[in-house]
């Protein structure tokens, strides 16, 4: 596989995580601007950001959690030369469970089936990473 073709599912989904950021980082600035949220109130926690805040600030954290292992492990598959069509393709189902799952929470946030889509993507990131495992412990 080129790495090109290796590296652009990481490069959409880190632009997943850098659009939720642009999103909701003006959102919260102009909730303290406009005094409706205290700097006080939030420093410890979301819990006094209005709803939609919180509910887009959470998604985007949930992109440092099973993202960060499909970027490790990305970049382990490279270095090991272990990248190929089924890597790639299970690779854009990992990204595009992301999205969906972003937009679900974002969206209507319906908990069972934003539940469901997370437990796919997570499925095939551990798919990938047996895969890869096993591909460098035979080599």
């Amino acid at each position: 596989m080129s790495l090109q073709a290796v590296l652009l599912p990481l490069f959409v989904q880190v632009a997943l995580t850098f659009g939720l950021l642009l999103w909701f980082a003006p959102l919260r600035a102009q909730t303290l601007s406009s005094k409706e949220v205290h700097p006080r109130d939030i420093a410890l926690g979301q819990k006094a950001w209005p709803e939609r805040i919180q509910q887009i600030g959470n998604c985007f954290q949930n992109q440092f959690e099973l993202p960060v292992l499909f970027y490790v492990l990305v970049i382990l598959a490279i270095i090991a030369r272990k990248d190929d069509l089924a890597f790639v393709i299970l690779s854009w189902i990992f990204v595009a469970s992301r999205f969906l799952h972003a937009f679900i929470h974002t969206g209507s946030n319906v908990v069972r089936l934003r539940g469901l889509v997370y437990s796919v993507g997570a499925i095939v990131l551990i798919v990938m990473w047996i895969m890869v495992a096993i591909r460098v412990l035979i080599a």
